[in-house]
């Protein structure tokens, strides 16, 4: 069977590697748990090409430090926008509004990760953050964060900084939008395709994507291992609520501007999290103020439905309450707060892991299969880069091993999970709670 991907890139630049040697949920579970096993036994060729499906930070990172090993790769994506998962930057362009409904920030800890970050420093894709942020009580009880440690974003949001990160590689191939829907094994390597039309054939692939779509593309791949240990994998919902602004959003004590730009909200059941993204990306006081809520887990919980096809009435009892948990976080009286002359609601139906097995990937080398993503390590962009980083490397070490089908490079298929603690939002490593801060003045923005 011969790749008939019309879009497949080969790269031009010599070679720098060389191997060593010449349904329903429940429908679903039922089939990944009685599948047979994939054995690949053909060995590895002199120029193996792997298939990445997803092109959030972990797919993106996996392609990029695969080509750092000269392996080639082609990252398969759903987005229509754009690449990045949930690094999603919404952009009206008339008006001009623009908002992070996704991940909002990120922290650096690892000494790889900020390897990583210094280079998209160098080269303006990610700025640090200055704005005050910190935790905001019910009521309008305030208390800012310390500046350290920094805290980053992409310069003109989110989505242009996942778009940005494969610019300056030669040995990746972006596909998308499509669909990956069907894995199959034939002749000793991994046939892709979307709705039966063939996407390519690989030598391994990659599975950076989590939830219902990744389980059932699984179910009946012949990687039972791996299945199983994604369909473990927890999700919370959240909804997001972007909303502009023509002014201002006021306090109870008529102050000019709020003390912060982002703020773990505390006390209210409907909103998690608020950020003015006027003030983040545009460092701009004047015209429209563009907002992003998030909602509680629980209230995502509470008031989820399908996230493709979400009822009128559903929409607007939560946009109600999700303003309404608004005012209640600032202070104001209730139907106080204006109303926004835009709005956008979105329900990340599968936001953020509430489990995880605390390793950097997954990888079958039976199959020839890995998993990489956040949710490995824990909910945080780090986390995601780590896991994308660990995979590449793990993949190209087999490779030049020839592809041994033993269990020397298996990784992480029978691992336990455990409870996975952090902000309904996600995690942000080093950064602390106001719990463990000591000697910061609360701000008050209610009498």
């Amino acid at each position: 069977m011969e790749s008939r991907n019309p879009t497949q890139r080969r790269s031009t630049s010599p070679r720098k590697f060389k191997p060593r040697y010449g349904t329903s949920r429940r429908s679903t579970i039922k089939k990944s748990l009685s599948q047979e096993q994939v054995n690949f036994t053909k060995p590895i060729p002199d120029d193996p090409v792997v298939g990445i499906i997803g092109g959030g930070m972990s797919g993106l990172t996996c392609a990029l430090y695969l080509e750092k090993r000269g392996i080639r790769s082609t990252v398969f994506d759903t987005g229509i926008h754009g690449l990045g998962g949930r690094m999603g930057t919404r952009m009206i362009d008339h008006q001009p509004l623009i908002f992070d409904h996704a991940a909002q920030f990120f922290t650096v800890t690892n000494p790889k990760f900020a390897e990583l970050v210094d280079d998209w420093l160098k080269r303006d894709l990610v700025r640090e953050w200055k704005g005050t942020i910190g935790e905001l009580e019910v009521g309008g009880h305030f208390v800012p964060f310390p500046s350290s440690p920094p805290k980053y974003i992409g310069v003109n949001g989110m989505r242009p900084l996942a778009d940005s990160l494969l610019s300056q590689t030669s040995l990746v191939n972006v596909v998308r939008p499509c669909w990956v829907s069907a894995l199959e094994p034939f002749n000793g390597t991994w046939h892709l395709s979307e709705k039966q039309k063939p996407c390519g054939q690989f030598d391994a692939i990659v599975i950076a994507h989590n939830g219902k779509c990744a389980n059932r593309l699984l179910a009946a791949s012949g990687l039972p291992l791996i299945a199983k240990q994604m369909k473990r994998l927890e999700l919370s919902s959240i909804w997001a609520l972007l909303a502009a602004f023509e002014d201002s959003l006021p306090t109870a004590l008529n102050a000019a501007s709020l003390p912060f730009e982002g703020a773990f909200v505390k006390g209210v059941e409907s909103v998690s999290w608020m950020a003015n993204n006027t003030k983040k990306l545009l460092a701009s006081d004047s015209g429209p103020q563009c907002w992003t809520f998030f909602s509680t887990a629980t209230f995502g919980k509470q008031n989820k439905v399908p996230q493709e096809s979400i009822p009128n009435a559903t929409a607007e009892k939560v946009k109600e309450a999700m303003l309404e948990g608004v005012e209640k976080a600032l202070g104001l009286s209730k139907s106080s707060l204006q109303k926004p002359f835009y709005t956008k609601l979105q329900l990340w139906g599968a936001a953020l892991p509430t489990n995880t097995p605390g390793i950097p990937c997954i990888f079958d080398p039976r199959g020839r299969a890995g998993i990489c993503g956040d949710w490995l390590l824990g909910s945080s962009l780090e986390a995601a880069a780590l896991s994308g980083i660990a995979l590449a490397d793990q993949i190209a070490d087999y490779f030049e091993q020839g592809g041994p089908c033993s269990d020397e490079f298996a990784v992480g298929l029978h691992d336990e999970y455990k409870p996975l603690e952090g902000h309904d939002i996600g995690q942000f490593p080093g950064l602390e709670s106001v719990d463990q801060i000591t000697n910061v003045p609360a701000l008050t923005l209610a009498t």
